[in-house]
């Protein structure tokens, strides 16, 4: 856990300190001294974003996976959007394609499966999927990555770590033995579950069906943990989620959401015990800047730092679902040294800041691939 006054909230201290100065320099001002200060601590921000790996645990960008069916928004948007990412500053993330893609519509403002897979059909969607992510490097700076260095190595070459993410295990049609072909592709981390109900657990979304992870869901978290595939809870329901952290002989994630908070009360939020389940196990939850959960970016900031105050510093990071994202208060990567730099603002260390940004992702990437 951080490090924090007993008696002060660290914003109740910040802001003390601040009313400190303020006094001294009362002569100067006011605005001119804001402004000062706020260029400062985005420049603290853009230091350390070139000296340490970030990591977005969740990310679509430009929709690449969709490349083909009508949807699809153009190679234009993919190469705007890496284009961010290496303005911003990101180093590398989980560039995930969607499993249960093919089935979703909207229902009264949620996603939710419009049907059933057909015998056959979810494996031939993951088959399409997967080329569209191979072309990736073939047509913007992006280098598929498969192992915890190239976090550092490839963007010492001017291009983003890509590490491939399949959302969703409804590919694997409830067979074990396709996680080696998902590791021979380069799926370096598997959601088991995302908005259709499949064979391996339940979703926070849906009514159970399995009253947790199911037995071949137990199969496919031990043969995870053997090949060295990160797994992902994003969408499972507490159950599940407890389920397989009992089981994991790894650090899970789950790659983006937030806690819940005053109205804020959306399924795919979190209670407290959910979090800590995550935590206990050395995983790491990605802060979700959609607006289920936030109205405004200071709002995000905010409720980046009430998820570090429950689970600690060491469990946090940084899950933006960029590309597919609802009312995100972040909804493009030039915003992340803006949220580097409030983070830095708010009283915590550069050395805390590091590990929210790409660190803690960093680390379980060396831990588990």
């Amino acid at each position: 856990m951080v490090t924090r006054n007993t008696n002060l909230s660290r914003r109740q201290f910040v802001g003390n300190v601040s009313v400190a100065a303020s006094s001294i320099l009362c002569g100067y001002p006011q605005i001119l001294l804001a402004q000062a200060a706020d260029l400062a601590e985005r420049q603290r921000a853009l230091n350390l974003l070139e000296a340490q790996p970030s990591f977005d645990l969740h990310c679509h960008p430009g929709l690449f996976f969709t490349k083909g069916l009508p949807r699809y928004p153009g190679p234009e948007a993919v190469a705007r959007k890496v284009d961010e990412m290496l303005t911003g500053r990101l180093w590398g993330g989980f560039f995930a394609f969607v499993s249960d893609m093919k089935i979703l519509q909207r229902d009264g403002g949620r996603l939710r499966a419009s049907r059933s897979f057909e015998p056959g059909e979810a494996w031939a969607e993951y088959e399409r999927q997967i080329v569209t992510v191979k072309e990736l490097s073939e047509v913007v700076p992006v280098g598929l990555a498969t192992q915890a260095n190239e976090l550092e190595a490839i963007p010492s070459q001017g291009r983003v770590a890509a590490f491939v993410a399949c959302e969703g295990g409804d590919c694997l049609e409830g067979q074990v033995g396709r996680l080696e072909r998902l590791y021979a592709d380069g799926v370096r981390s598997l959601q088991l579950v995302h908005y259709a109900q499949n064979e391996l657990g339940d979703l926070q979304t849906e009514d159970p069906i399995h009253g947790g992870l199911s037995q071949v869901g137990r199969e496919v978290v031990q043969e995870m943990n053997r090949l060295g595939i990160v797994i992902d809870l994003a969408h499972a329901s507490f159950a599940t989620t407890r389920d397989v952290a009992e089981l994991s002989d790894a650090p899970i994630i789950l790659s983006h959401s937030a806690l819940k908070h005053g109205a804020k009360q959306h399924p795919r939020l979190l209670d407290p015990d959910h979090a800590d389940v995550v935590a206990a196990t050395g995983g790491v939850i990605g802060m979700w800047p959609l607006g289920y959960a936030n109205d405004t970016f200071a709002e995000f900031v905010d409720n980046t730092l009430q998820l570090v105050d429950l689970v600690g510093i060491d469990h946090v990071g940084l899950g933006t679902d960029m590309g597919s994202s609802y009312r995100s208060v972040l909804d493009n990567y030039h915003q992340l040294p803006d949220w580097t730099a409030a983070l830095l603002a708010n009283g915590l260390s550069e050395s805390d800041v590091s590990r929210l940004v790409g660190g803690n992702a960093h680390r379980v990437l060396r831990e588990v691939l």
